[in-house]
């Protein structure tokens, strides 16, 4: 669970880390990572539904590392948020780059 605080996990967090605060990316982009540590890319594509005014945006904010917005306003269409989480699981010994894509 401590992995990315650790001295080997430091370098994958301050790629996805801008002024101590999660970068946002678009969605073409993605973290910037010395060819050393090249790890591969998992994709998942999270479709978040439910009623309105439940929290979905909210929830993608928070997990973005962004505030919430103050006011309920109802999110028009589909907004793709693009989001970024290395993890090294427990059953490897070579880290993986989670690329989440969030459907709000």
């Amino acid at each position: 669970p401590g992995w990315l605080l650790s001295p080997a996990g430091r370098p994958y967090l301050d790629s996805i880390l801008h002024k101590n605060q999660r970068r946002a990316f678009g969605l073409l982009e993605r973290p910037a990572l010395p060819p050393a540590l090249a790890v591969p890319t998992v994709t998942y594509k999270l479709f978040l539904a439910g009623r309105s005014g439940v929290g979905k945006t909210a929830l993608v904010a928070w997990l973005r590392g962004t505030p919430a917005p103050p006011a309920h306003h109802e999110t028009l269409g589909i907004e793709a948020t693009p989001l970024f989480w290395p993890a090294k699981p427990r059953a490897s010994s070579r880290p993986v780059l989670f690329q989440l894509h969030l459907w709000d």
